[in-house]
């Protein structure tokens, strides 16, 4: 058993959908934004790849494609086969004659070039005919956005100065094991999976929600090709446009509903037939890679509010309580004014957040990212010695690792030690060793096999 923390496991795009059945894979590549979505996120390697054969219907010999790149992309270009072959891009097929050669999946083909050059059925999400008169400008649909994800991580940190979020959100962030409740309590708790998930960045964090109610989709009877198709027209959409609701069936009216709940969409009313994408869904097949600078926040020097000087002292120029909980995460608060607060990162307070999960590289990434304008002045924005030394306390913590394991000892002879040392060795079963008093320790889980070699070492007349 290690110390060491483990980090919140967020898939990217492409990570996700290898975890889905084969079925289900082919019938998402009937959506042809799902098509171009997985084509944008591909390596660049890759997309030059199916850009070559998307006009050839017939198999390609492995020979010809790997001549494509020179000796030394060797490494790489197995890589991208892997990859192509897990997202069933493509798959091997044998030619005539006994040739190895690779095909394109043909449903891929087909509604990645309708989606790539036109034609065919409409794909797109289509906006209305009429104006809206009560439309939505780009400011306020951010700070609908901000708004609605600000109230899931305002119950997260347990600030009641929002409004409560619905059933929906709850079991997610339950499901998650972002939140729990705890034994005789109906309460729910953060988890320490949870506050790593406060650190994450706005993109990384909606992707990560949805990913986790996408997993609950069958159980809500919603069908996750659909699901998963509506958002990757939702990425292709316009900022500030409005969509119509005409063409859609009860399971994604059901679905926009939990959308608009969570903030990738504003609706006025369901009767209205119309709604708009927030910037939120706009980059969400690109899952957690997309930094700040294209989330809600739009840039980090224009949004941040965070201080760091030398001494440790910390100054949050802000007033929402929701920021001022984050800080708490990791800092000792010292003074609170009406649009300031004051810190200070001491090893006591970094240790508590290395208790509740919260890793190092998380807390001198958001003090990065939150960084005053004023900070971009005189790079860095964070002085290297305070990252260092939040470093070297994370590390304090983890200096050992702890294994289960089998003591030996009190052997007759230095000959049965070394025996037994280097039969341990050779297998990997060795934890520790030493010469002095003849003593070491193997694995748990190896321990009958070295056992049951002693036994056998002992009935030989070695003793």
């Amino acid at each position: 058993m290690s110390v060491q923390q483990r980090t919140l496991d967020c898939k990217d795009l492409h990570s996700y959908l290898k975890t889905l059945p084969a079925a289900v894979l082919d019938r998402l590549y009937n959506h042809p934004a799902t098509c171009l979505a997985v084509f944008r996120e591909l390596p660049e390697l890759s997309r030059i790849y199916i850009m070559r054969i998307l006009f050839v219907d017939q198999a390609v010999p492995k020979a010809i494609m790997g001549s494509w790149v020179s000796p030394n992309s060797a490494r790489e270009l197995e890589d991208i086969v892997k990859l192509l072959t897990e997202l069933r891009v493509w798959q091997e097929v044998e030619m005539q004659g006994g040739l190895k050669g690779w095909l394109l999946n043909p449903t891929f083909r087909r509604n990645l070039k309708g989606a790539l050059l036109g034609g065919g059925n409409e794909w797109s999400m289509k906006p209305n005919t009429d104006a809206d008169p009560k439309a939505r400008g780009i400011a306020v649909l951010d700070e609908y956005a901000m708004g609605r994800w600000e109230c899931v991580l305002h119950f997260m940190v347990g600030s009641h100065q929002h409004e409560a979020i619905s059933s929906d959100a709850l079991q997610i962030l339950q499901h998650a094991g972002l939140m729990k409740k705890e034994p005789g309590d109906n309460q729910l708790s953060i988890t320490k999976d949870g506050f790593q998930f406060l650190l994450m960045d706005t993109s990384a964090q909606v992707w990560y929600f949805l990913l986790q109610y996408l997993d609950t989709a069958n159980s809500r009877n919603l069908d996750l090709i659909d699901c998963l198709g509506f958002l990757f027209q939702l990425s292709f959409s316009t900022l500030g446009q409005d969509y119509s609701t005409d063409s859609m069936n009860d399971g994604l009216q059901k679905f926009l509903q939990h959308l608009r709940e969570f903030g990738l969409v504003y609706q006025r009313k369901r009767k209205d037939g119309r709604f708009y994408p927030t910037r939120l869904a706009l980059d969400i097949a690109a899952g957690p890679k997309k930094s700040m600078l294209n989330s809600l926040n739009a840039s980090s020097q224009a949004t941040g509010y965070i201080v760091v000087e030398t001494n440790y002292r910390v100054y949050a120029y802000t007033d929402s309580s929701l920021q001022v909980a984050l800080i708490a995460l990791f800092c000792e608060l010292i003074y609170r004014f009406p649009n300031l607060v004051v810190g200070i990162i001491t090893r006591e307070s970094v240790r508590e957040a290395l208790k509740r999960g919260i890793t190092a590289d998380q807390i001198v990434s958001f003090l990065r990212q939150h960084a005053h304008s004023e900070c971009y002045k005189e790079p860095p924005v964070l002085p290297s010695t305070i990252a260092d030394q939040i470093k070297l306390w994370a590390i304090e913590r983890d200096r050992f690792l702890y294994k289960d394991g089998v003591l030996y000892n009190q052997f007759d002879s230095q000959a049965d030690f070394e025996i037994l040392r280097n039969y341990a060795q050779e297998r990997g079963l060795l934890v520790w060793h030493t010469l002095n008093g003849r003593k070491m320790v193997v694995t748990k889980e190896g321990h009958d096999e070295v056992r049951k070699f002693w036994k056998r070492h002992s009935r030989n007349g070695s003793m």
